[in-house]
């Protein structure tokens, strides 16, 4: 009697997980299409976020940040020589 309550009711919980897992609705790209960002250094205006040195729009302050990023936050060999 035992075994066919377990039974019964993982049967259950298992239909019940299966259907709702067929409630999902579609995620496709309909009437809006893809929105075109900026370019990355264009920025998004004035920040409290943004790095010393950058200027928004400056393609190379930019890319001077990214290297100075890599090379000195990133580098695990120059941090830990330190």
């Amino acid at each position: 009697m035992k075994f066919s309550r377990f039974f019964l009711s993982t049967a259950v919980a298992i239909s019940a997980l299966a259907l709702a897992a067929c409630g999902e609705q579609p995620q496709e790209l309909t009437g809006q299409g893809v929105r075109q960002d900026n370019a990355p250094y264009q920025g998004v205006g004035s920040s409290q976020y943004a790095q010393d040195g950058w200027k928004p729009g400056d393609r190379s302050s930019w890319e001077q940040q990214l290297k100075a990023r890599a090379q000195y936050g990133q580098n695990d060999y120059t941090r830990m020589s330190n």
